[in-house]
């Protein structure tokens, strides 16, 4: 098995779990490429991290090198066209991990987009520990609509029961964890909407111009989920008119180069993003709140054993 664009943390489960599995790792932190592909030559799988797209080019030399199998190291696949590796003849599947981490981190940006924690912390640091001039509020006085109620989101909704607050869901297929309404109802009613849906075409800028009009005055919006999911361009005309109370966003439009690199000596080519961090009511972080030990190490623990599963079931259909 070779696994792709591995950083230091996840090399060191790899080598550490993989014997337990009568796996032997080939580890590489360069992301898969075509340049790159021979790393993979007599693996039929292969395991990737979701920081880098997979070019369509790369899926087919990693065919041609006899790769048939990809564990992507995340819940998403929007960094993969997996229609054309399945023309190709290669299978691709996420890996399930912990929803607490990402859970537990909504929950944390919601607080400190409800208290107003960005500027208080800025201020704090400049030594000004006067009171700012808006007050936070208390979640049990708040209605959270919940869009996305699989892992993660019905993992949200656990925990929202703990605050009080009154919680509305919306998902193309509902279940029995919240009060289920149309989007639109949501979008009106919530004073914090969370995005947890899957990244598709059919939920790509699902927060759109239309939809984000449709919001309550003043209310915040979470995104832990992918940062297409929001039309970036409507919601900054939104936050900088004052109709949006405020943001806090894990995962950004146009995060790709940018998230997981150090910036802080040249220039951050994505204006929205800088517009963003300007703003005293948005908190943005870097697509971080999967980012824990026990997530880290269901990843690494579920891409072997989707790998170890594949070649189980390959043997049973030869």
């Amino acid at each position: 098995m070779t696994v792709y664009g591995c950083e230091p943390d996840e090399a060191a489960l790899f080598r550490e779990l993989a014997p337990r599995y009568g796996v032997v790792p080939t580890i590489t932190d360069a992301a898969v490429r075509d340049d790159n592909v021979a790393l993979a030559a007599g693996n039929r799988c292969i395991s990737v991290g979701h920081k880098t797209r997979v070019a369509n080019s790369t899926l087919s030399a990693l065919r041609h090198a006899g790769v048939s199998y990809i564990s992507t190291r995340s819940v998403g696949f929007n960094h993969i066209d997996v229609d054309h590796a399945a023309r190709v003849g290669i299978s691709v599947e996420n890996v399930a991990y912990s929803p607490d981490s990402v859970a537990d981190y909504t929950l944390m940006l919601m607080l400190m987009a409800v208290r107003g924690a960005k500027s208080t912390i800025r201020r704090a640091d400049a030594h000004d520990y006067r009171l700012g001039a808006v007050r936070g509020r208390e979640l049990r006085d708040l209605t959270v609509g919940v869009v996305g109620t699989g892992r993660i989101g019905t993992a949200v909704v656990v925990r929202l029961r703990g605050f009080g607050c009154r919680v509305l869901a919306h998902d193309t297929r509902p279940g029995a964890v919240a009060d289920y309404v149309p989007l639109g109802e949501l979008l009106r009613s919530s004073d914090i909407v969370t995005l947890h849906a899957p990244l598709n075409a059919s939920t790509h800028h699902l927060l759109d111009a239309e939809r984000i009009a449709q919001l309550k005055e003043g209310a915040f919006v979470v995104n832990t989920g992918r940062g297409p999911l929001i039309d970036t361009a409507a919601l900054l005309a939104a936050l900088e008119s004052g109709r949006v109370g405020g943001a806090a966003l894990d995962v950004v439009e146009g995060e790709e180069g940018i998230f997981y690199a150090d910036c802080r000596d040249k220039p951050v080519k994505n204006e929205s993003l800088v517009r963003l961090q300007a703003l005293p009511n948005v908190v943005i972080s870097p697509h971080t709140a999967y980012y824990t030990d026990h997530a880290l190490g269901d990843t690494v623990v579920n891409s072997l054993v989707n790998c170890l599963n594949f070649e189980s079931e390959r043997r049973h259909w030869i």
